[in-house]
């Protein structure tokens, strides 16, 4: 067996005015993630661990923000696309395991529905993907509420 380790990192200014969207679910605060999709920063870390394990690139490089095709599209449907590309090249994904940092929300009561709804989009068992949260203990961007950043590995098998 062949296995393969990826790594995600993504990065989202928050703002008032915009949707604050994390795994694919709406979570209700005054500021949103700034972006040229939905600025889904766990999909995002997700999409950039998967594509980092298989030696496909990274997620600028298959939907480039310079792409209007790309301009405020759900990220999850990014994520369906690079489960296929992961499809085409043989490879399973094992498991994901995520955190997302932010202040402010808490996220704890939406994390369950996160985790339903990337299983469902990549085709996993529910404990096949974890997502956690922390905060940064006010430090830095994300401390100040200024931003949301998330981090992903992913484990993948060739078949």
């Amino acid at each position: 067996m062949n296995f393969r380790l990826g790594f995600g990192y993504d990065v989202h200014l928050l703002e008032e005015g915009y949707e604050l969207i994390i795994g694919g679910i709406n979570v209700p605060f005054e500021k949103g993630a700034v972006g040229h999709s939905d600025a889904d920063v766990l999909i995002h870390a997700i999409c950039d661990a998967l594509l980092g394990a298989s030696g496909l690139g990274d997620i600028g490089k298959h939907f480039p923000d310079t792409d209007a095709e790309f301009k405020n599209i759900d990220s999850a449907i990014l994520l369906k696309r690079v489960v296929e590309l992961l499809d085409r090249k043989n490879l399973k994904i094992g498991n994901i395991d995520a955190t997302i940092c932010l202040e402010a929300p808490k996220v704890a009561p939406y994390i369950e529905s996160m985790r339903e709804k990337l299983a469902l989009i990549m085709n996993l068992e529910l404990d096949d993907v974890s997502v956690k949260a922390t905060t940064t203990e006010k430090l830095g961007f994300v401390g100040e509420g200024k931003g949301i950043s998330a981090y992903a590995v992913a484990l993948i098998e060739k078949n």
